[in-house]
């Protein structure tokens, strides 16, 4: 977030009462906002306006959310930015897909302005605690305020989850973590459908971080309950 100023949220939304009706409910808790109606124009307001957070809907004319978020996610000065979708589709899956593609949280509408606005304000404030700490473990250095991982000054090119799933790791070195825990913490969300989705998140991240995966040196898998990171002395 930029210092001295209010935190600027990009609201992308193709119906004009939404727009108006979030526009109004965030300007009045302080926060400024910018606006995009369809998918391009909010690359575009992204690249001119640097959001601190993004309202994304995912039904959008041209260039829909989804497409949006996966472009966002694969730039390094994008890929950090809270993204929050806004969708009239509810159903378990359309929720997992938009998580897993890499948005922070899932709204579906109708929706609760104040509910929404607190959302917002929630993601924020984690985003200010997470851009300060820079984290470091034996030869990994974890970055979060730039989504930046080092591995022996070597930068590793991380998606969103693959980061936050190191971080929490890292956070909690030399203690087993379950993958319901992983899934509630780095996800977001209660995922009960399936844990496989930890284990295939952990495989893409020993690809990136190990020295040799099949032999893992940082992240060790405990049998039947989860995943311990090493803990450096």
């Amino acid at each position: 977030q930029r210092p001295g100023k209010a935190p600027r949220i990009l609201v992308v939304d193709d119906e004009a009462h939404i727009v108006e009706l979030l526009k109004y409910n965030l300007e009045k808790e302080g926060l400024e906002v910018v606006v995009a109606t369809d998918g391009h124009g909010c690359l575009a307001r992204v690249r001119q306006d640097q959001p601190d957070l993004i309202i994304l809907d995912i039904m959008l004319p041209g260039l829909d959310g989804l497409e949006v978020c996966r472009r966002l996610r694969a730039q390094a000065e994008t890929a950090a930015i809270p993204v929050i979708f806004l969708s009239a589709r509810g159903e378990e899956m359309d929720r997992v897909l938009g998580l897993e593609i890499g948005g922070d949280d899932y709204v579906t509408k109708p929706f609760s302005p104040r509910e929404l606005v607190a959302r917002v304000k929630a993601r924020l404030r984690r985003q200010e605690r997470e851009t300060e700490e820079v984290l470091t473990a034996g030869p990994i250095v974890l970055k979060p305020g730039q989504h930046e991982v080092l591995v022996n000054g070597e930068r590793r090119d991380l998606t969103p989850k693959e980061f936050e799933l190191l971080r929490h790791l890292i956070l909690n070195a030399g203690k087993v973590l379950r993958r319901d825990y992983l899934l509630d913490h780095v996800w977001g969300y209660d995922y009960y459908a399936d844990t496989r989705t930890v284990d295939v998140h952990i495989r893409y991240l020993r690809q990136k971080i190990e020295p040799d995966p099949s032999h893992p040196i940082y992240i060790e898998t405990v049998r039947g309950v989860g995943y311990r990171f090493r803990e450096w002395k």
